[in-house]
């Protein structure tokens, strides 16, 4: 039986990875940035951290086996090499990582890939999964192109939206297998236009909008439209967008 921190482990991948390491008969530790909320269960271990003061750190890293990093923000790269200098030298990291980062070029992709740089550098045991963009995201893309009356998409781009739960499932797959270096990315099971995904969230939300694709200059979008941000050859998700929106709007 491992044990396993989950770094994150209250948002949407973390819940995940959280439930699917449990799933799997072996310890979960949360590392939060707010104390455990009243009414949540006492199941798991729960440790409270300031990444930026490092307050919290030792005890939340003392005695796993290794650390899931499903942190999602700019400060990524800060809060790996904080677990980096508190975890024993031969703790796993397993960091989570978007398809297409050294690709698209992104402010926010860029401090991804410091933190893979950072993870890659530290001299530890080490996995890196990239996944393509959440359900999640998708889903609050067309929902903002939906709220004019005409819904302006941009012209080529597509997306291959996976579930949270498909990437929690495998990122608590490696954290209690051996180190692996990059593994194969994960991606949806399908490759969907901007137009397709709009069609879809207009149908589950009985909405209707005359869709317009525009096209959008700039080197990000040419990255995106070449399809940087896509991973056909691993389209090993299981639900698709539109069981997602099924599920969200019944």
């Amino acid at each position: 039986m491992s044990t396993v921190l989950v770094a994150g482990g209250t948002g949407t991948l973390g819940r995940e990875v959280v439930a699917a390491v449990a799933a799997g008969g072996h310890r979960v530790r949360i590392a939060s940035r707010h104390p455990r909320p009243a009414g949540r269960s006492l199941e798991h271990q729960w440790s409270v951290v300031d990444y930026r003061t490092r307050a919290g750190l030792a005890d939340a890293v003392r005695g796993v086996d290794s650390i899931v990093v499903s942190t999602s923000a700019l400060r990524d790269a800060a809060v790996v090499r904080a677990l980096i200098d508190a975890a024993d030298p031969g703790t796993h990291l397993v960091y989570i990582s978007i398809v297409g980062i050294d690709r698209i070029p992104m402010v926010y992709y860029r401090h991804k890939l410091a933190a893979e740089e950072a993870v890659v550098r530290s001299g530890r045991p080490w996995t890196i999964l990239r996944a393509t963009q959440f359900h999640q995201l998708a889903l609050l893309l067309v929902a903002g192109l939906a709220k004019p009356p005409v819904m302006l998409v941009p012209r080529g781009l597509s997306i291959q939206p996976v579930a949270a739960a498909d990437v929690g499932r495998r990122l608590a797959e490696l954290a209690v297998g051996e180190p692996a270096g990059r593994v194969p990315d994960l991606g949806g099971p399908e490759v969907l236009s901007i137009t397709e995904l709009a069609r879809a969230y207009l149908d589950a939300t009985g909405r209707r909008r005359r869709i317009v694709p525009v096209r959008l200059p700039g080197r990000m979008m040419g990255a995106l439209a070449a399809g940087c941000n896509l991973a056909p050859e691993h389209a090993d998700g299981e639900q698709t967008f539109a069981e997602f929106l099924a599920e969200r709007f019944g």
